[in-house]
């Protein structure tokens, strides 16, 4: 698949904002990481020095088709192609920093190798708010994830991003994370996978 865009939801579990410690918001808060961030299966994931904790975030990950701009709710999951699991790495030091200073996100969320993807399966109406998926690391289970507990399904993201951008075939989005995320070392063996997916697996360097 040609990736054009990859879009990331964050702050859609409510777990995960809890055990963060942010407030709820009326709002999901959208970033955007570049193309080269992608880590493919079996490629070693380089985890950046010197910048403090890397944590891992496992997703729900959907394709797109098309659909341009102002998608309606009912039509949002016409435009998924595929679907897949993915990890939004993120250095957590840094993110705070940010967030304390009012800054965006970036900085944190869209360096090299922060977006491990899975191998894309075909999308044929697949119920995507039903999907149970796991994160571990070295073997230990990290993150439980069931995509029925999103605060924004994932017709609601599409409709969300397509009011500021027109969506084209290759877009891809990251739907967020549920909570159990954690520090991520050079050596780790991390882990994520569902029943619906599959396992896709990395090592960290």
């Amino acid at each position: 698949m040609n990736i054009q865009r990859i879009f990331c939801i964050g702050r859609n579990y409510a777990a995960h904002i809890e055990e963060l410690g942010n407030a709820p918001d009326s709002d999901c808060v959208v970033f955007m990481k570049p193309a080269s961030c992608i880590v493919p299966v079996g490629s070693p994931v380089r985890l950046p020095r010197g910048a403090g904790s890397v944590h891992h975030e496992a997703e729900l990950v959907v394709a797109l088709s098309g659909g341009g701009a102002d998608i309606a709710v009912g039509q949002a999951l016409h435009h998924v192609a595929a679907f897949t699991l993915g990890l939004d790495l993120t250095l957590r030091d840094l993110q705070n920093q940010l967030k304390d200073a009012g800054k965006p996100w970036e900085l944190a969320k869209a360096f090299d190798d922060s977006a491990p993807l899975g191998s894309w399966q075909r999308y044929q109406h697949q119920d995507l708010q039903a999907l149970e998926f796991r994160c571990s690391v070295n073997g230990e289970l990290r993150q439980l994830g069931r995509t029925a507990d999103m605060l924004y399904s994932v017709a609601r993201q599409i409709h969300i991003l397509s009011r500021s951008w027109a969506l084209q075939a290759g877009d891809i989005l990251f739907t967020g994370t549920p909570k159990g995320v954690g520090p991520l070392v050079p050596g780790d063996l991390i882990s994520i996978e569902s029943d619906t997916v599959g396992r896709f697996e990395w090592h960290c360097s």
